[in-house]
């Protein structure tokens, strides 16, 4: 056997490795890819669900923004509420009597009140 003989089937011989090892490849791509059962499937499914999850975020974002603005509109309602409480609770103010000044009593001179 001379050297180029022997160099000929050792190329041959990984040649026939290399194939069998792209079709093994090939075979395994084809079922990872495989929409139904591989990993494509996997992919095909898990967008659906993030498409589903982002109209449940959309759906509940506006929900807690209409429950921001309706608890919004309570507080100020109960401040107000609480402010005229407020009001009600302070006593009335109260105001010195004036005396009606009759027109036959005449108003007394402070010479006068100083006598007395």
């Amino acid at each position: 056997m001379t050297l180029d003989l022997a160099v000929d089937i050792a190329l041959a011989a990984f040649g026939a490795v290399l194939a069998a090892f792209c079709f093994v490849l090939s075979a395994r791509l084809r079922r990872l890819n495989d929409l139904e059962t591989g990993l494509g499937g996997a992919i095909a499914v898990m967008t659906a669900e993030v498409n589903r999850l982002e109209a449940a975020i959309g759906g509940a974002k506006a929900e807690a923004t209409a429950a921001t603005r309706a608890l919004a509109t309570q507080i100020e309602r109960a401040r107000t509420e609480r402010a005229l409480w407020a009001l009600h609770q302070q006593p009335p103010e109260r105001r010195p009597l004036r005396r009606r000044r009759s027109a036959q009593a005449p108003l007394p001179q402070p010479s006068e009140a100083a006598d007395v």
